[in-house]
């Protein structure tokens, strides 16, 4: 199997049809709809670098259909989590690496490298990495010491390979520094600039959450404070893997003033957050990556001039206390926090001028250029 997996390495152009060349292929495992990330990487190198952009995900039943200015392909796998999806990506992701042409690999997340580092070796690319996360200190992993460190192997084992790495914040970028010895540039997940707009608010205060439905968000600490906020009603935008029990705890608690919305693509994600009065961002301190978490949701708040309530975690709390545009979580408690929200609702006008700021300066359109002068 090896020795056709390098055969097709060196010589797979011969057994494939000639193409125009792919001058960068971009890695992710989820299905493309939802990573803003990755999104506003291939539109900056197809439109500020002129490259030719080719993004991989994957496909699941219930994937939305998407329509990208840039080429897309998603994988169909006959397995869509644990163990068995990692090996079956990566190596369906090595083979289409390895039977098409391009100059560049980026691949985003520990979960695409193995693939990426074994195609950019054979191939003789440039490899970039983009790690959105400390992938290895995530909730799902810090309590299971032999998966931890079978992904900690993998990590020592790819990195070395690549040319250029770069992740969301500044602490996590140290501690890789420092693990790896290796320059780490930040570029931080900060959404496109949008223009302030007078929106119309829905009729109840409103309070967003917007992201994935994984352990360690703050999620369920959400559904119970709603117990103490019968006039306001809570919209969670996003799936993930305990989407399925926050529905049943909601249901249980026979909470009315709660809606799952699911999947939401960007603009709808948009109009929804800007019509809502604050926006939450209740991470855990499980593991370093969440003590250190700079979450994209936070700046998608920001931009959409609505106050944020966020954990009290440094990589958060930095953002909130340095322009002004929330609070921090005062206690952990459901009743002192209800309190705590219907302050902030009664004050929400007085963080106008800090948001409009905020907005003008944590954005893409500044963010980007760190990102092209990495590929220039």
């Amino acid at each position: 199997m090896w020795l056709y997996i390098l055969f097709l390495g060196r010589f797979g152009y011969f057994c494939v049809k000639v193409e125009q060349l792919e001058r960068i292929i971009i890695c992710v495992t989820n299905d493309l709809s939802a990573d803003q990330r990755v999104h506003k990487t291939a539109l900056t190198l197809k439109n500020r670098l002129g490259k030719n952009v080719w993004v991989i995900g994957r496909k699941r039943k219930n994937s939305p259909r998407i329509n990208r200015p840039y080429r897309t392909k998603r994988f169909r796998l006959p397995v869509n989590k644990g163990p068995l999806f990692y090996a079956f990506y990566n190596f369906r992701l090595l083979l289409f690496l390895l039977n098409h042409r391009y100059t560049e690999i980026l691949s985003n997340d520990l979960d695409t490298l193995p693939a990426a580092r074994l195609a950019a070796g054979l191939k003789r690319v440039k490899l970039f990495y983009d790690s959105h996360e400390l992938f290895t200190e995530v909730p799902e992993l810090i309590n299971r010491p032999r998966v931890q460190n079978i992904w900690s192997w993998l990590e020592r084992m790819c990195v070395k390979r690549v040319d250029r790495f770069y992740t969301v914040c500044k602490p996590i970028a140290e501690i890789y520094e420092k693990q790896y010895n290796k320059k780490i540039e930040v570029i931080r997940n900060v959404p496109l600039y949008r223009p302030k707009q007078e929106t119309e608010k829905y009729d109840k205060p409103t309070l967003v959450y917007q992201g994935a439905l994984n352990i360690g968000r703050g999620i369920e600490l959400m559904i119970e404070t709603m117990k103490f906020l019968p006039r306001f009603q809570l919209i969670i935008c996003g799936r993930g893997d305990v989407e399925d029990e926050l529905q049943l705890k909601a249901s249980k608690q026979k909470s009315k003033n709660i809606q799952f919305r699911g999947h939401v693509d960007f603009e709808t994600i948009q109009t929804i957050t800007s019509k809502a009065h604050i926006g939450l961002s209740w991470e855990e301190n499980r593991g370093l990556n969440y003590y250190y978490a700079l979450p994209n949701k936070i700046f998608d708040y920001i931009q959409a001039r609505i106050p944020v309530l966020v954990a009290d975690l440094p990589g958060m709390k930095s953002i909130v206390e340095q322009y002004g545009v929330g609070e921090v979580l005062e206690e952990r408690q459901p009743e002192k926090i209800a309190e705590q929200i219907v302050k902030i609702f009664e004050k929400r006008h007085t963080f106008g001028a800090a948001l409009e700021n905020a907005a003008g300066e944590l954005n893409w359109n500044k963010e980007e250029q760190k990102l092209i002068d990495i590929f220039s």
